[in-house]
């Protein structure tokens, strides 16, 4: 038709193969179909732009959304090599003033990480983004090595090198910052946040990474991204009925716990099933048992070997001691440092991999503005003293 019109014709047609969900064809009675409406009631959109565009090459082949494949890969590449080499140097340079060193310690590692930018614009242009993530996931490994063979964390303890701890720190941050432009079509929305924290003009262009950021003040570091609940993920899809269980689609959603039902008349025809259940009532005896206490953090550091764990130093007034946290996708542990919090002291003692915890940090958890699942640490009220018992 273009052509008989005499309009020009399109030179490429850009397209890929189906979606499908855990191998099977999306579908409403297999409990496989998921709306955009439905995944934003749950997730931030960035995931899932991250794991598209990771499968997601020239070509027109079907790709899958594995829900336990998603979780992990989400979690192990955008929070576990990604962010977490800008949340873990962020602290040495908030301690220095808030100001990136003059220059970087190593320009020839810096130089190495901006000269594929040219040809990773080329696979953007060919549509060939998974090609894109896994050349940029490379290099987040090498800018992880960094930070790992160089340890500003031990560097920091010695005041005389605290200089070095902020320098190392710079690079990674630079190293981060060169990451996140070059993925930043596929995560616009981290990128944002990204820039409100090291300056606009850190991703104006694609080529402003020919000039590293140094010398100059950073905002406090923000929360760039947080880990997925792999039960969270699980509620896109709903179990699937049988017809005698569920005779009509309103019944059906009304029986799916993970996913509310979508209009008014299905929840009148099963509030009770749309309804959680409420936990089991306790009597004030049961609440005497708990020894909660006021606890004052001396030390707070990431566990080695976990990319979920933050060890905490508490003081409690008569004596310390040692609690493992799974929040380090919530909190940088320099930020915990001097705060109090609430601890179950009476708590049985639990031997881990990585040492003894003895007790139990207190957090909420739920939703954040909308966005997925996070954690907030319970604090108390100012003049509360280590060791106070709360009741």
């Amino acid at each position: 038709m273009l052509h008989g019109a005499g309009l020009r014709r399109p030179t490429a047609v850009h397209v890929h193969g189906f979606l499908t969900v855990d191998g099977a064809k999306m579908s409403k009675s297999r409990g496989t179909f998921i709306t955009a409406e439905r995944y934003l009631q749950l997730l931030p959109p960035e995931p899932l732009r991250y794991y598209f565009a990771a499968k997601l090459s020239g070509g027109i082949e079907d790709i899958d959304l594995n829900l336990e494949d998603f979780s992990a890969r989400v979690n192990a590449d955008i929070v576990g090599k990604l962010v977490n080499i800008a949340s873990r140097c962020a602290p040495f340079i908030e301690r220095a003033g808030g100001h990136l060193s003059e220059a970087l310690p190593d320009a020839a590692l810096y130089a190495s990480f901006i000269t594929p930018r040219e040809h990773l614009a080329a696979l953007y242009e060919a549509r060939d983004t998974a090609a894109v993530v896994r050349e940029v996931m490379q290099l987040a490994d090498k800018a992880n090595q960094y930070v790992d063979q160089h340890k500003p964390w031990t560097m920091a303890k010695d005041p005389a090198r605290a200089d070095e701890a902020r320098a190392v720190a710079t690079q990674a941050i630079n190293l981060f910052r060169v990451l996140l432009v070059y993925l930043s079509p596929i995560l616009p929305r981290i990128t944002q946040t990204a820039a409100a924290w090291l300056g606009a003009d850190a991703f104006a262009s694609w080529d402003s990474i020919e000039t590293p950021l140094t010398g100059r003040a950073i905002g406090k570091y923000p929360q760039l991204a947080t880990r997925l609940d792999p039960a969270l993920v699980k509620q896109l899809v709903a179990t699937p009925a049988t017809p005698a269980a569920a005779p009509t689609q309103a019944k059906a959603a009304a029986k799916v716990a993970a996913i509310p039902p979508v209009t008014p008349a299905a929840v009148q025809a099963a509030p009770a099933a749309a309804t959680p259940k409420e936990p089991a009532m306790i009597g004030i005896d049961d609440f005497a048992k708990l020894d909660l206490r006021a606890a004052r953090v001396l030390e707070c550091s990431r566990v080695e070997g976990s990319d979920k764990l933050l060890c905490f130093k508490l003081d409690l007034g008569d004596h310390q001691r040692q609690v493992f946290s799974g929040i380090a996708a919530s909190y940088v542990p320099e930020d915990l440092i001097g705060r109090f919090v609430v601890v179950i002291a009476n708590l049985a003692p639990r031997k881990m991999r990585f040492g003894v915890s003895e007790g139990m940090v207190l957090c909420a958890s739920g939703k954040a503005d909308g966005g997925a699942d996070t954690v907030f640490l319970l604090s108390a009220d100012s003049g509360v003293q280590p060791g106070m018992k709360i009741s």
